[in-house]
């Protein structure tokens, strides 16, 4: 029997102030048992049998197995979808109800596979100047590696280590940046082309970056600040242990570095629908910060495993795509295989940059789309479990029959 208001199987229960129709035995005519009580005389159990038809005349055939009736034996009208709920609206990529983890994903996909020239091209331009900035700094700005000597031993094998890794955050620490900064753009302009996909209503890139636009430079703020934060969590937790020294502090400092780990996993996904939050409902930082930690809430787990699905997609494709491109810009720069082994690692010229950075494009173009696409119907199927976000969905496409009082799907 079906829960939902307004539906319920037919028979299920009589109408209100009614009492149901109850079968009962009826008066005997030769002054036997009284109404309402059977005979006492009645056969030993097991041994009754219905009355046999005089010869000549048809007796309907047996029922072994207490089968169902077939559609138009006695059975009445058979109504397989009495119960059912209504499908749900699509008046877009999505359906208005709660999401599946498939839907999700297709969503995405879908939505930018119909709106392939303001999304991908949008995406497809901010990652070309990106990346031709970071090939630039690579082969100008960039320091080289640092040369570690693998037989050095004690304060001059830490004291290498310790510049390597200072040379490789150096190194990261600008493409680093313009990478996030590429991504908040794509971001910004992909959640609208979501919000507009969802209600199946046609967008252009002028109109997205016109309303993408104002909300650029809080969407910037907002990820500083969850660096931040997450910057100063990894501190608080590392600190300590980096403090005490000597072996108790480097386990103290592992100890507060696992913790910290834990920590900040979880103020990310608590945090993942912030932007959206900011984007979609015009939030402050602080308020979006809020709002996605309200959504999130009791579907922390979740959250978590779709995020975790999304970005391993997003590994997988992206180590695929780039092998190739990095093979290809090896053969074609010249460079010996065992330079790679080698201290320092090998000196890599234009053509590994160039054949490696169109493969950046590659990646760029197609995943930053579909992960911001991915957290934006998040945000929409959460507001739809928690706040029936779908109802005005249905009535801002102007579907009939979805107003305030009509049952959710």
């Amino acid at each position: 029997m079906n829960d939902s208001p307004g539906w319920a199987t037919p028979g299920s229960a009589p109408s209100d102030g009614q009492e149901a129709a109850i079968p009962r035995p009826s008066a005997p005519q030769d002054g036997g048992a009284p109404t309402g009580q059977w005979s006492p005389e009645q056969p030993p159990p097991g041994q009754w049998s219905p009355e046999q038809p005089p010869p000549g005349q048809w007796s309907p055939p047996s029922n072994p197995g207490n089968r169902p009736p077939a559609p138009g034996w006695g059975g009445g009208p058979q109504r397989p979808d009495w119960g059912m709920k209504p499908p749900a609206a699509k008046p877009g990529v999505i359906p208005l109800r709660p999401l599946g983890l498939g839907e999700i994903l297709d969503g995405s996909v879908s939505a930018l596979r119909a709106h392939w020239r303001t999304a991908l091209g949008f995406s497809l331009a901010v990652s070309v100047v990106v990346q031709i900035a970071v090939t630039l700094m690579q082969r100008y700005l960039l320091p080289k590696p640092t040369t570690v000597d693998p037989n050095a031993e004690g304060t001059e094998a830490l004291r290498q280590a310790s510049e390597s890794a200072r040379t490789t955050l150096l190194s990261l620490a600008p493409a680093s940046l313009l990478t996030m900064i590429a991504t908040l753009f794509t971001a910004s302009i992909v959640t609208v082309v979501i919000s507009r996909s969802v209600l199946g209503r046609p967008v252009t890139l002028s109109d997205a970056w016109a309303e993408a636009r104002p909300r650029i430079l809080p969407l910037i703020g907002l990820t500083l600040l969850v660096a931040l934060i997450a910057a100063t969590v990894m501190t608080v937790g590392v600190g300590p242990g980096l403090l005490v020294g000597a072996e108790a502090g480097a386990a103290l400092a592992l100890l507060g570095f696992t913790a910290a780990c834990v920590v900040i996993l979880w103020l990310q996904v608590s945090l993942a629908l912030a932007a959206p939050a900011l984007m979609l409902e015009r939030q402050g930082i602080l308020a979006a910060l809020r709002r996605s930690a309200k959504l999130v809430r009791g579907a922390w787990w979740r959250t978590f495993g779709i995020l975790a699905l999304t970005y391993l997609l997003v590994f997988l494709v992206s180590f695929l795509v780039s092998i190739p491109f990095g093979v290809v810009g090896v053969i074609a720069d010249g460079t010996d295989i065992s330079e790679f082994f080698e201290s320092g690692g090998p000196s890599l010229g234009w053509p590994f940059l160039i054949i490696t950075g169109i493969g950046e494009v590659v990646v760029s173009t197609l995943l930053y789309p579909f992960v911001a696409g991915v957290m934006a119907l998040l945000y929409v199927d959460q507001r739809i479990r928690r706040e029936a976000l779908d109802l005005d969905l249905a009535r801002a496409a102007g579907l009939s029959g979805h107003d305030a009082d009509t049952p959710r799907s």
